[in-house]
C-alpha cells in the first residue's frame, strides 16, 4: 500500500499507534462503526478524523475520566481489547532507547 494511505487498524503494526488510537477514537465517539477500520484511507482523511476526535475530546478535558459513565465504559472496553490484541503481536508497553 503507498505512503500516503494508512494499513488500517487490523494491519498495523500493533494497533497501540497514534492512528490506531484515532481510529478507536473515532469508534468511541461513534464518527465511524466499529466495522470500519480505516484501511486504504488517505492520510488527508485520517487527518480529518484526528481533527473531529481532538475536537470531541476537548470537551472533556482530553481525560477518559471526564467521559459520561457509559462511554467511559466504552473506552475502557475498546482499549483493554486493543491493549491485548497488541501484546499478542508483541508490544510491549515499556518504552525502548529508540522510541
Amino acid at each position: 500500500m503507498a505512503a500516503d494511505k494508512y494499513v488500517g487498524l487490523n494491519q498495523d503494526r500493533h494497533g497501540i499507534t497514534q492512528l490506531g488510537r484515532v481510529v478507536m477514537d473515532g469508534w468511541l465517539f461513534d464518527f465511524i462503526p466499529e466495522s470500519e477500520d480505516c484501511a486504504g484511507w488517505s492520510l488527508g482523511q485520517m487527518q480529518q478524523l484526528m481533527d473531529r476526535v481532538d475536537r470531541e475530546w476537548d470537551q472533556y478535558g482530553n481525560l477518559p475520566s471526564r467521559l459520561p459513565d457509559e462511554m467511559r465504559q466504552r473506552h475502557a472496553d475498546l482499549y483493554a481489547r486493543a491493549t491485548a490484541r497488541a501484546r499478542e503481536k508483541g508490544w510491549d508497553p515499556e518504552l525502548g532507547d529508540d522510541e
